[in-house]
């Protein structure tokens, strides 16, 4: 483990050391509380099928050992002499992002999710030359450029996931123009899962016709008695994917599974829009034939900047919009993980750091 001179405030977690896909407790130092920073005891972190990824090393870009969590939220501790937006007992949330160069276009624009240097809130090198560690921890130390308020209507726990789940739907879904709750239009939501959940909330929300799109049955009920989706498509049956042929104005793919995107595009109209949030390990396949034939447009989405998350926050505090959530002790993080890699979760497990249960 790195030392950095001024990494001063220890910190309990819980850490992956090698690749065997088993989270530790772990005891690691954080910087002392800069001027332009907010020290915050951690109360909640969403678990994000990114974090399996890393603690496995998927991807092969592991620096172990690796503290994962970026679904934070939990309550302002310490701030800086710098910081003027945020005080000692607000709830606060921190996403994906713990630094960008601040001064390029993307970063201008509020984009710093897209910037060349953006570092990760776990395993990214930070400013000072150390490697960022995530929320599976009881305090983390955030740039106030990089972190967001939320709002006093929403519980933390179910809160937290939005910094990941609900930004990642909801920066494309502004992008493509599918909140502008324009009578009549029609959103499609493949896979019914973290991401899925909240995509079919957001599109309720703003008035789209929703139709989950899912390889399971059993998601059937779920969709439309629990989460009031106006239509729902087996992608296995044919006749039910022929039967709502051209029919989508817009689709986001929440699947990070390999599959075909083919037979997913036939169910937009002419010049709809497929986006792909996910990341499977292996190549999704795209045939030609789809695009050509119905003007479609394939694209790809990350999380959002700082400006649209908060704004997003926001949103959801005004239509009460907050995450399916299951509650877990940090004792069963590994049951937990065991349980997100099969699927077995309706729809986002939560670490309760603080072991306060859902009282927040």
């Amino acid at each position: 483990m790195e030392v950095t001179p001024n990494h001063t405030q220890s910190v309990s977690g819980w850490a992956a050391m090698d690749a065997s896909g088993e989270v530790v407790p772990f005891s690691f130092k954080r910087r002392e509380t800069g001027v332009d920073d907010v020290t915050i005891k951690v109360q909640y972190c969403g678990m994000c099928h990114t974090d399996l990824h890393f603690i496995k090393n998927a991807w092969g870009i592991t620096m172990y050992p690796v503290v994962p969590g970026h679904e934070i939220t939990g309550v302002v501790a310490r701030v800086g002499t710098n910081v003027s937006g945020f005080r000692p007992g607000d709830r606060v949330g921190v996403g994906c992002i713990a630094a960008s160069c601040l001064d390029c276009d993307h970063c201008r624009r509020s984009e710093e999710n897209y910037c060349d240097k953006v570092t990760l809130t776990y395993n990214g090198i930070f400013w000072d030359g150390s490697v960022t560690y995530g929320g599976y921890s009881n305090m983390i130390v955030a740039h106030k450029r990089f972190l967001v308020k939320i709002p006093d209507s929403l519980p933390l726990d179910a809160a937290a996931p939005l910094l990941c789940a609900g930004i990642t739907v909801y920066s494309p879904m502004k992008q493509h123009g599918m909140l502008l709750g324009e009578a009549g239009r029609s959103l499609g939501v493949v896979g019914l899962g973290g991401l899925g959940h909240v995509a079919v909330k957001f599109g309720k929300a703003f008035g789209l016709r929703v139709t989950v799109i899912s390889t399971s049955p059993a998601k059937e009920r779920e969709a439309r008695e629990s989460l009031k989706a106006d239509d729902f498509v087996l992608s296995t049956d044919d006749k039910q994917m022929q039967a709502m042929a051209r029919s989508l104005d817009y689709v986001i793919d929440t699947v990070s599974a390999q599959h075909s995107l083919g037979p997913i595009l036939e169910l937009l109209k002419v010049n709809g829009k497929l986006v792909l949030v996910a990341a499977p390990e292996k190549p999704v396949e795209l045939p030609s034939f789809p695009l050509i034939f119905g003007k479609r447009t394939v694209s790809g989405s990350m999380t959002g900047g700082m400006k649209e998350t908060q704004e997003m926050m926001d949103l959801c505090g005004e239509h009460n919009i907050t995450c399916d959530i299951e509650l877990v002790s940090t004792d069963r993080i590994n049951e937990a993980l065991a349980r997100l890699e099969r699927n077995d979760v309706r729809y986002r497990f939560v670490v309760d750091i603080a072991g306060n249960g859902s009282r927040l």
